[in-house]
């Protein structure tokens, strides 16, 4: 009986470490150490950032995208026009249906779930 009374002391004896005397000090290097890699890559990706920004603006210069753009304006106005008086009979023969715009609502508002759902996946894995 004595020999657990013993055991039982050493145990709890060992179960509780003592606090070492740089503790602190221990502690405050390593924080010091973290939070000079992240300052580091903070400054290596903004860095990266903004080499690939500047490329990117150069390349869209060179380019003469925004003469294109303006040149293609008018034209591509003409065919969203066209596509949507194609699409304005497909779009009665849905709203006239059995179901109607519940329909669309419906499916619009489940689509806003499945997106909700897919970012709060996406939230949680990063």
């Amino acid at each position: 009986m004595a020999e657990m009374e013993v055991e039982r002391a050493i145990e709890r004896l060992f179960a509780r470490t003592p606090e070492m005397a740089d503790a602190d000090a221990f502690a405050e290097r390593v924080q010091r150490r973290l939070d000079r890699g992240w300052a580091a890559r903070r400054v290596l990706i903004g860095s990266a950032g903004m080499v690939g920004g500047v490329i990117g603006a150069s390349q869209l210069i060179m380019s003469n995208l925004f003469s294109r753009a303006e040149a293609a304006s008018s034209e591509s106005a003409r065919v969203l026009t066209s596509g949507v008086r194609q699409l304005a009979p497909q779009a009665e023969w849905l709203l006239n249906g059995p179901a109607g715009i519940e329909a669309v609502w419906l499916v619009a508002g489940l689509a806003v779930v499945a997106m909700g759902l897919v970012l709060t996946r996406i939230i949680e894995e990063i």
